[in-house]
């Protein structure tokens, strides 16, 4: 017992009466920044000093990037406080969870190991060419919409034969053709041998639902289940963990009801509120004590969300000091808050006072913004800014509501000569690295027809739509003799890189593909872009090294699995890591609030608090659960930060082209007056760029 009070020493009482919970359901409510990775961690570790083999324990959340530091933490604790144990547990996102399910029972689902998994835009498009087949506008009806809406009924549960039941005899237009596009997209993936992200979560869950021997075998494999953010599970992954936790009811759920944040995607609150209503034998803890934030910050975040009735209730605290007070700025409109943003950050990166918007610094600003720009896509500046600075640019984060919001931010920064990086525009869906990664699922996968389509002429083969038309039709000797020796060569080479996947190290697989099917020869003698482009596909096959401890074949499955499964804030690790190896630049972040749930930074700007834009009017209009999650975005929002945190809003704003005058967001009438401090003066300094 000595041991084991030495290993939890670190934690606080709350933690560690969760992490020392070995039996039956435990659900732990964990405010913003009050360690639950720790606490989850902690009680994994605990349970192998006690006893429980490794590989009997599961834990699921929702990121790579949150799957990824509790498997490294995990791993140090276990070598530190478990030594001799040379087995880990499985922690895996959903998705991933599904994936490895449904590769372990392939041929039941009537799959090929090698089944291609097509990400948001291969889904799209694939439903864009249905309605082209149904000869169905797209522009009237769109696509997106469509996948959508599929993906929404699929989270549900719901499979294409109860939604056609259900909608196919109704009187709604759109319905009926969701029914049929639904039917054809199924029975063209399953042509494909391909499945959709949702597939994952939906054909792993019937799996486990309808067939009772497959259904013991995970369950006697995983003894004790661990679910992260369990507020954002929707119908399928709660059933998921449901059946999965059914025998030994030796079930942890980590979530917290105040940053539920995704409703919109099929998230819901009821399955974290109803958590001890399903286990009435369930123990609660309660973690409130905030490690990441100031006593200011966390004030304003608990007296904001105190307004919503559907959650448990909690209130967070801290030992850290009191900090500074909220900033809040006034805008004359978004160039003048943009304005505001960028010389508050020069100001923080100088480590001059935070008091406004003072001339000097827009001076500075302006003579940097002279300086020649760099031609990296996302991040500016050739030389490492932090050099010589009290602060560092990635401590700084800029948080908008809606996508479109950037374009002003993006502006300022590039004035102000501010390195900069966007989250959301993800290194997997670069069309080179597309590309590339479509010829090895075509090497593996014969029937990705969407690949091949996607490849067979890039390079350049001279192979046209219509005889495109004819090697899917099978029609392949009627075509002229010329034809059938390029299509010939263009499947050799997808033969060799079978070999090769199958006997290569990942990296060098990548680097051999590059050159084999010409993609290096032609980007080496094209355009800057062009080389900017080669330049991105080695970073692949660099990225790929990580794999190369996997056996032959095993490294690009997993390659090609992660990189279908890869999210926006992946992103910005492939991004940060790369900064790392190259000691390249950090820069500032912006995202939408959404982007930012999981993440923490130094210095926060919270963006566009006007009335109808955050609280956003759509959202505005709903009753219940969703009437209440522009707070709790809100919420999420102002606990991203750790030392300082801005607001600003603007008196009108320019949106599709018509500029409209705002009132405030009741998110800033909503925090105490003495806990926050004017900036600047409203629209104070007028700059005419010539």
């Amino acid at each position: 017992m000595i041991l084991v009070e030495e290993h939890l020493k670190g934690l606080n009482k709350e933690q560690k009466s969760a992490a020392l919970h070995k039996s039956g359901p435990l659900l732990i409510i964990a405010g913003a920044g009050a360690g639950k990775t720790k606490t989850i961690t902690h009680r994994i570790v605990n349970l192998i000093k006690e006893g429980v083999a490794p590989e009997r324990i599961l834990a699921v959340t929702f990121t790579n990037k949150a799957a990824k530091e509790m498997r490294e933490r995990v791993i140090a604790e276990i070598k530190k406080n478990a030594a001799g144990q040379d087995k880990v547990p499985f922690v895996s996102t959903f998705h991933s969870l599904g994936v490895y399910i449904i590769k372990e029972n392939a041929r039941l689902l009537g799959l090929t190991k090698y089944f291609t998994i097509l990400d948001e835009g291969d889904s799209t498009s694939l439903i864009k060419e249905i309605l082209k087949e149904l000869d169905i506008d797209p522009k009237q009806y769109d696509p997106k919409k469509i996948k959508n809406i599929i993906s929404r009924e699929k989270g549900k549960f719901t499979h294409l034969v109860d939604y056609a039941e259900r909608e196919g005899s109704g009187t709604n237009s759109l319905s009926k053709i969701v029914a049929q596009v639904w039917n054809l997209y199924e029975k063209q993936k399953t042509k494909e041998n391909s499945l959709d992200f949702d597939d994952l979560l939906l054909k792993a869950t019937k799996l486990l639902k309808d067939n009772a021997e497959i259904r013991k075998i995970y369950q006697e494999k995983w003894e004790y289940i661990h679910i992260d953010e369990y507020q954002d599970t929707n119908e399928v992954q709660y059933l998921m963990s449901k059946m999965l936790a059914e025998d030994n009811k030796n079930i942890c759920v980590v979530g917290d009801a105040d940053q539920n944040i995704y409703s919109w995607r099929g998230a819901n609150l009821k399955n974290i509120l109803s958590f001890e209503k399903d286990y009435p034998d369930a123990k609660i803890v309660l973690l409130e004590e905030n490690y990441r934030s100031t006593q200011n910050i966390l004030e304003a975040a608990n007296v904001v969300i105190k307004k919503n009735k559907y959650r448990p209730d909690k209130n967070l605290f801290t030992k850290n000091e009191t900090g500074e007070k909220i900033g809040l700025y006034e805008a004359l409109n978004e160039t003048d808050e943009a304005d505001f943003v960028a010389t508050k950050i020069l100001e923080i990166i100088d480590g001059s006072p935070t008091g406004g918007n003072e001339a000097s610094v827009l001076q500075r600003g302006l003579s940097q913004a002279g300086a020649p720009r760099v031609s990296a896509p996302r991040a500016r500046g050739d030389s490492d800014p932090e050099e010589g600075k009290l602060a560092k640019l990635s401590e700084i984060c800029i948080l908008y509501r809606a996508n479109f919001q950037s374009r002003a931010l993006e502006e300022a920064m590039l004035r102000y000569n501010i390195p900069y990086q966007v989250l959301g525009v993800k290194f997997f869906e670069r069309k080179e690295i597309k590309d590339t990664l479509a010829y090895l699922r075509a090497a593996l996968n014969r029937d990705s027809l969407s690949d091949i389509k996607r490849i067979i002429n890039f390079p350049v083969r001279g192979i046209g739509k219509v005889t495109l038309l004819k090697i899917f039709a099978k029609d392949i000797e009627n075509l002229p003799i010329k034809m059938r020796v390029k299509i010939n060569n263009f499947y050799e080479i997808l033969e060799e890189i079978k070999e090769k996947i199958h006997s290569l190290k990942t990296s060098e697989v990548i680097k051999f593909v590059v050159k084999k099917s010409g993609i290096e020869a032609e980007l080496s003698s094209g355009t800057e872009e062009d080389v900017e482009r080669l330049e991105n596909i080695k970073e692949l096959a660099t990225l790929a090294l990580k794999y190369d401890n996997l056996e032959a074949g095993r490294g690009i499955e997993k390659l090609l699995e992660d990189a279908s499964l890869a999210s926006d804030q992946d992103s910005l690790i492939v991004s940060e890591e790369k900064a790392k190896e190259k000691k390249e630049i950090n820069a500032v972040k912006l995202m939408t609030v959404h982007a930012s749930k999981g993440l923490e930074f130094k210095y926060i700007f919270i963006t566009g608090l006007e009335d109808g834009l955050f609280p956003h009017q759509r959202q505005k209009e709903e009753i219940g659960f969703d009437a209440e999650e522009e707070r709790r975005l809100f919420y999420v929002a102002v606990t991203r930060a750790r030392s300082k945190l801005f607001l600003s809003f603007a008196d009108y704003r320019t949106i599709f082209g018509s500029r409209q005058i705002n009132a405030p967001s009741e998110f800033i009438s909503d925090i105490p007056t003495d806990l926050l401090e004017k900036e600047g003066e409203k629209g104070g300094i007028k700059t005419i760029y010539i």
